[in-house]
């Protein structure tokens, strides 16, 4: 009616033979002499293995060999790091494939696209992949800024790593700005019109900024397109520049990014900090340069009183395989299901033809810098496309430089870094509001929209405005200025009074230049005024 009773037994038999079989095997291939060529150590599981597990991997000897097991928390990081590097190898992977089918000429770059997304197999998927991989990696590497913040990371003796974290931010926007033009679509070519025309207002530099000492035929503008308008040699340069240049000076910052996370090991908190003091302690925090009582560890099982505030130590390191590892191979399986699924489900925009007489209205720079194109609204181009972004670059630069405040490093301490917090919140928030202006708020001749109103009903697209009289206009800085750098130390003494009058002086005017666009938004856009200052050489 069934199987022998013996069979089961014949069964065990062979699979406990084979098992055996390819345990010898097994243990005579890693006794040879080639195997210990390559592989230094066995893998046993012991502490002295699992360090040189990492130590002598080509790939995982950038991780320091213990982490503080605060560090391993997913909540802690987000893996927005180990994502961002991950998209970085992604993008690296697809570009040389997608580079076997394109060329980099205006004759055939578009036909090219045609052919990948419906001649080459899985070339749709492979564009789609590179494409949505581009987007996520700005958003990744914003995110980790934001969070290298929140933890206080750039706090010594990590300050130089955060200033090649800032360089590595620029490089991402570059390489995806400079991939945006390699379509050769109407998207592509008015994007790169719209971002590059910024350049023409560069001070100095410019054909038309303040203060020129160039014309159309050698300035920035013409340096970076190769050409007074985006053609052949734009092309060119875009596809050298993505494809070589800026992948090339990202690996090498890369690599010393993570071997300066290695060197100056891990932000993580050993144990989170006992603070003693109760609100005096809360507010010797907001003191840069305060001398604040702290315990390295608290008792384990503490009670926190009015007076004193204690939290459970952590245990205190953990080995980085196979925990941080593990979570970071899943953090990526993750990640990369969903990029596969996403690039399954929506395909890249390519739109008609690039056409320098067919001019879309609006056109629209790439997502990522349409809170620069917005700020035209308010500014000329001058400021809004090399001042400002050229003061929110310098000021993340000197961020760590401009912070003498030790605590919290490690760990999201909001309340103890209110003002801190705050100001980096509010400048990171209100770009993403002027991004989110600028995509869904915004129509044709740049004129505000509603998502659900249609572009096909027209809009006055200039508005009556009108400017301050010179003399009032200086008057009116002059005194945003004064008041700035005055009030400040003077109602706060204790906050900022130990600071250093250079320091401060550098503080206070980054800090109302940031200030200065939503108080100009306010003017525009609730007094319709359209120059604070306008003299014969610049408006502002």
């Amino acid at each position: 009616m069934g199987q022998p009773r013996g069979l089961p037994a014949v069964l065990l038999a062979a699979r406990m033979s084979v098992r055996h079989g390819v345990s010898r095997a097994w243990g005579r291939l890693v006794a040879t002499r080639s195997w210990h060529s390559v592989f230094r150590h066995g893998y046993e599981d012991t502490r002295r293995n699992r360090l040189l597990q990492v130590s002598s991997n080509v790939f995982l000897h950038l991780h320091p060999t213990t982490t503080p097991a605060s560090g391993l928390k997913f909540a802690y990081t987000w893996g927005l790091g180990g994502l961002s590097l991950l998209l970085f190898v992604l993008l690296t992977v697809t570009g040389v494939f997608l580079m076997f089918y394109y060329v980099p000429d205006t004759r055939r770059a578009y036909d090219d696209m045609k052919d990948i997304e419906f001649v080459v197999p899985f070339g749709q998927f492979l564009r789609n992949l590179h494409r949505w991989a581009a987007h996520a990696m700005v958003i990744t590497v914003w995110l980790h800024m934001l969070r290298v913040f929140l933890t206080s990371s750039y706090k010594p003796p990590r300050e130089f790593n955060w200033v090649v974290g800032v360089v590595l931010l620029v490089l991402t926007l570059l390489l995806s700005f400079s991939g945006y033009l390699l379509p050769w679509d109407q998207i592509a070519f008015w994007a790169i019109t719209v971002g590059t025309n910024m350049a023409t207002a560069t001070p100095f530099l410019g054909a038309e900024g303040p203060f020129s000492l160039v014309t159309y035929d050698n300035d920035l503008r013409f340096l970076i397109l190769g050409s007074r308008s985006v053609g052949q040699s734009a092309l060119l340069r875009f596809y050298v520049l993505h494809c070589l240049a800026l992948p090339l000076a990202a690996a090498v910052l890369l690599a010393v990014h993570f071997w300066r996370v290695r060197k100056d090991k891990f932000s993580a908190a050993l144990a989170l900090p006992a603070i003693s003091g109760g609100s005096q302690a809360a507010d010797l925090l907001e003191k840069p340069g305060a001398e604040v009582p702290l315990q390295e560890t608290a008792p384990a099982g503490a009670v926190a009183g009015p007076a004193r505030e204690v939290r459970a130590a952590a245990p205190r390191v953990a080995e980085v395989w196979p925990h941080l590892v593990a979570i970071e191979f899943l953090a990526a399986i993750v990640a990369l299901l969903m990029l596969h699924v996403w690039s399954l489900w929506i395909d890249a925009p390519l739109e008609q033809v690039a056409s320098a007489t067919n001019t879309p209205n609006p056109a629209k720079a790439p997502w990522y810098f349409l809170g620069l194109q917005e700020m035209l609204v308010y500014f000329d181009a001058w400021i809004a496309g090399v001042v400002l972004p050229g003061l929110i670059i310098v000021g993340l630069i000197l961020l760590p430089y401009l912070d003498p405040n030790p605590v919290g490093v490690g760990f999201y301490d909001l309340r103890h870094r209110k003002r801190a917090t705050a100001v980096f919140l509010f400048g990171f928030l209100l770009w993403v509001a002027l991004i989110v202006i600028g995509q869904f708020f915004r129509g044709p001749g740049w004129v505000w929209y509603l998502p659900w109103e249609s572009w096909e009903v027209a809009k006055p697209v200039y508005e009556k405005t009108w400017n301050f009289p010179w003399p009032a206009g200086l008057a009116a800085i002059a005194l945003y200025l004064g008041l700035g750098l005055y009030l400040p130390r003077r109602l706060r003494p204790e906050v900022y009074g130990t600071i250093s009058h250079r320091r401060y002086a550098v503080l206070m005017l980054l800090a109302l230049g940031m200030l200065a666009l939503p108080l100009k938004m306010l003017l525009r856009l609730v007094f319709h005024v359209h120059y604070v200052l306008v003299t014969p050489w610049f408006r502002i």
